[in-house]
């Protein structure tokens, strides 16, 4: 384990000092960068969230509803196409609409290429309030990511997406 005065340390390292400790026989380096991504996807989806609740949408909302922003006019995709965008199960997916529908920032249309289906388009209502949370959204990603210089940030960025890359 590398030497890490305690200014620098962080929750991983004194949970890798610990196995260090207990288990010296074990090389425990791969719990360093698997748990610092588990530990900042956990602090940065909270304060992802806080945007989220000031537009009354949970995470899953936004998502939902960027998906179909991001589709292009009319904004309008198959649920089985927002589903494979968004990974999750069709029977999700159908609890989702329904919640999203019942706040009418969604509509259902029937579909002119399969009478047995039907489209899922965002509101009127629904593509103003994405618009606006997204914008909030993407200042609140600036705001976290300050700290890093743009060189740091393009390393990261570059690295993140070959792991990415390797796991999918």
């Amino acid at each position: 384990m590398p030497n890490i005065n305690a200014e620098q340390s962080d929750a991983v390292d004194r949970i890798l000092k610990q196995w260090q400790d207990e288990r010296p026989d074990l090389d425990c380096r791969p719990m360093g960068p698997i748990g610092r991504i588990k530990r900042c996807s956990a602090l940065l989806e909270q304060r992802l969230e806080m945007v989220f609740e000031t537009f009354s949408l949970s995470s899953w909302e936004f998502d939902m509803l960027a998906a179909l922003r991001r589709a292009g006019a009319p904004y309008c995709l198959s649920p089985t196409d927002l589903f494979s965008t968004l990974m999750v199960t069709s029977g999700t997916m159908t609890h989702r609409l329904k919640r999203l529908e019942s706040r009418e920032f969604i509509i259902r249309l029937p579909n002119a290429l399969d009478a047995r289906s039907m489209l899922v388009q965002l509101s009127n209502e629904g593509k103003k309030l994405i618009d606006e949370a997204v914008e909030k959204h993407v200042e609140n990603e600036r705001l976290i990511l300050a700290a890093l210089s743009a060189d740091d940030l393009e390393q990261l960025d570059r690295r993140l997406a070959s792991l990415l890359r390797t796991l999918e």
